[in-house]
């Protein structure tokens, strides 16, 4: 194993402007380690290792230019670091189908913003990585290229959407990731792979060009941000894929871990946490507390409503196109029943989440009123919670009831997800932070929720939690043979 592949993304960086070591080395490890675990994984699903070892020399030939010059500070933050993006994202050259089998051999001419932002700031992508079915669930699977396995346990789920990228990051073979987070997509797949992730404040990180986009008011509730196997990376990354949106960004090296306080339900409300989800959350409370946080206990009701809240709160936002029209091209529940016929005889194109999905996505919209109380609760729920927050607390909670399940077991029960989604529903920032493997080797996890614009409280608390708790753990893969 090369010590690079241990390495911040921020590290690399540091140490290929410094001569410490060259950009075609860092990308080169990258590859090997890629080539190595990704037929177990099936996380990259189209490489582009050509192009970047091509980058990776021109980045190398970038710094000896700027020391000859003196001007090693003015090069971008990343130059030379390999990455990976999420393939539903527009990046061009490279294939943008959401796991929709209509859109096999579908490319993209340009880049989205935030895919151009990673790559002014010298990042090297490796290639595009697995989703569900129309970035739909949570389990990475779809009918274009299959399934991704998780890097501890390939038996185990990577969770959904963005699965590729946090089982390709927490394998390993990448530094830091791109990913999207409507229902807890970045969130969840950074917990089951045991690396971190970050779901930002509305509006502080573009979402246009990306396959579903959003539209209407889905914008409020769906995040684009990064996955990356250090804490470290977190600021900087929302720093550059924010753009020049980034001055919205509090520093947090203006946090003081000690002036804060730490909230934890006093029950838990919506699906309750199993032993190693809550020891992983009292873990990392008892270390905030270690550093001088003061924990308090809260207790809101309306949390209990977590999927009626999040449901409504996207049925009512206004976007132009359901899933159904992507599916079938009609919103007919006929379609949709046609459709799982066609998959009880082996004969249809898509996921059985999906098909489900558009069957009953318009269910709040045939309960006008039910739809408009649950939204009216959700906007209660969320002044509530930001009352508490304040400016200087963080709420502490895992981001799913257990670790990583097993392949398909999320479908029974399906809602779990709803520990995530929630705080989508609420337009809240979220970071989820690894804090250990559990006996059976799977990482365990929390997400840390802070007041809308206060994402600097929770990349405060990652730092924090990682020094006490370690972090990501390095996994020995069981490589396919």
């Amino acid at each position: 194993m090369s010590d690079l592949l241990l390495l911040s993304a921020s590290e690399l960086a540091a140490h290929i402007r410094s001569g410490k070591t060259t950009s075609v080395a860092v990308v080169e490890a990258h590859i090997a380690r890629l080539r190595q675990v990704n037929p177990t994984l099936n996380a990259v699903v189209c490489e582009r290792v050509a192009d970047a070892r091509v980058e990776a020399a021109k980045a190398d030939e970038a710094v000896a230019k700027a020391k000859k010059a003196h001007k090693l500070a003015s090069l971008p933050p990343f130059l030379g670091v390999p990455c990976t993006i999420k393939e539903n994202f527009h990046f061009a050259g490279m294939p943008n189908t959401a796991g929709l089998v209509s859109r096999i051999g579908r490319k993209v001419a340009d880049d989205a913003p935030i895919v151009a932002n990673l790559r002014a700031a010298g990042a090297i992508p490796l290639g595009v990585t697995n989703t569900s079915e129309l970035c739909m669930w949570m389990e990475t699977f779809n009918k274009v290229y299959g399934r991704t396995n998780n890097p501890y346990n390939p038996a185990h789920t990577v969770g959904g959407s963005s699965g590729g990228e946090g089982a390709i990051v927490g394998s390993g073979a990448s530094p830091f990731g791109l990913g999207g987070d409507v229902g807890g997509s970045i969130r969840m797949p950074a917990f089951f792979n045991g690396v971190f992730g970050h779901k930002c404040s509305p509006g502080l990180i573009d979402n246009e060009g990306q396959f579903p986009g959003p539209s209407g008011g889905i914008d409020r509730h769906l995040s684009s941000g990064p996955l990356c196997r250090r804490a470290e990376d977190l600021e900087p990354l929302v720093r550059v894929l924010a753009g020049d949106r980034a001055v919205h960004l509090q520093p947090v090296s203006d946090v003081d871990i000690s002036k804060l306080r730490v909230l934890q339900f006093a029950r838990e409300l919506a699906i309750s946490p199993d032993a190693d989800q809550l020891g992983a959350r009292d873990r990392a409370i008892e270390a905030l507390m270690a550093q001088g946080a003061r924990v308090e206990a809260i207790h809101l009701p309306l949390m209990a409503k977590a999927l009626d809240l999040w449901s409504a709160m996207l049925a009512t936002a206004g976007s132009d196109l359901t899933f159904a029209d992507h599916l079938f091209g009609t919103r007919s529940p006929r379609a949709a029943l046609a459709e799982f016929g066609r998959f009880a005889i082996g004969r249809s194109d898509h996921t059985f989440p999906l098909i489900a999905l558009a069957l009953f996505e318009r269910l709040p919209e045939w309960t006008p009123k039910r739809t408009a109380k649950l939204r009216a609760q959700a906007l209660v729920l969320k002044r509530q919670l930001e009352d508490a927050l304040g400016d200087d607390g963080v709420l502490i909670t895992p981001p799913y009831p257990t670790v990583a399940p097993k392949h398909y077991h999320a479908m029974l029960p399906p809602f779990n997800f709803v520990n995530c989604a929630v705080f989508n529903a609420l337009s809240l920032p979220g970071t989820s932070v690894p804090t250990g493997l559990n006996s059976a080797g799977l990482p365990t996890g929390v997400q840390i929720i802070a007041k809308e614009g206060n994402d600097h409280l929770g990349l405060a608390c990652a730092m924090a939690l990682e020094k006490s708790l370690g972090g990501w753990v390095y996994p020995i893969v069981k490589v396919s043979k």
